[in-house]
């Protein structure tokens, strides 16, 4: 068993993590790990924090740990997490204006190709293609104006419609139905 982590908190400290706790424009992780030391500073272990928070006793560890070691700057998440974007809008706006200028016609291969070749990002030909659709969609959505309520469609009641059979104005013209 884990020796029990406990942590001491000065009235400046405590002041500064209730405020932290209580800040709406702070993620709501950073703002969980205010709280989880507060709550160890009032004497909680920490097999309760993590039942409070409903969360693995290594994380409630780890965010104790991390304010023993960078103090109050340990409790925002650390740059680096998640995959990097690997294009930028810059490298979109640049194949359209290719696509325009050139007399030539491209597939979505040759303009991967064309893309890791000029400005050294790598893009499946199939992301490519969707990310053009999607580009090339909201701008023309931008650019046209809202649709109109289409009309309901009368019902039969109304006198809209008139028996087939009789070949009248609503009817189908020349078509015979066997009867």
């Amino acid at each position: 068993m884990p020796a029990p982590l406990r942590i001491t908190l000065t009235a400046e400290e405590d002041r500064t993590l209730s405020d932290l706790r209580q800040a709406q424009s702070v993620p709501y992780r950073t703002r969980d790990r205010a709280h989880m030391l507060r709550l160890n500073a009032q004497g909680l272990n920490v097999p309760a924090i993590a039942a409070i928070f409903q969360c693995h006793q290594h994380t409630v560890r780890a965010t104790l740990k991390r304010w023993e070691s960078d103090g109050l700057g340990g409790l925002w998440e650390a740059p680096g997490r998640g995959a990097k974007p690997k294009w930028q809008p810059e490298d979109l706006d640049y194949l359209t204006d290719c696509l325009a200028q050139e007399p030539r016609t491209y597939n979505s291969m040759q303009l991967a190709q064309k893309l890791k070749q000029e400005r050294l990002v790598d893009l499946s030909s199939d992301r490519l293609r969707r990310l053009l659709k999607k580009k090339i969609s909201l701008e023309t959505d931008a650019a046209q104006p809202p649709k109109a309520a289409r009309p309901r469609p009368k019902s039969p009641q109304a006198g809209g419609l008139r028996d087939v059979s009789t070949g009248g104005a609503g009817g189908l013209g020349g078509l015979e139905i066997p009867g």
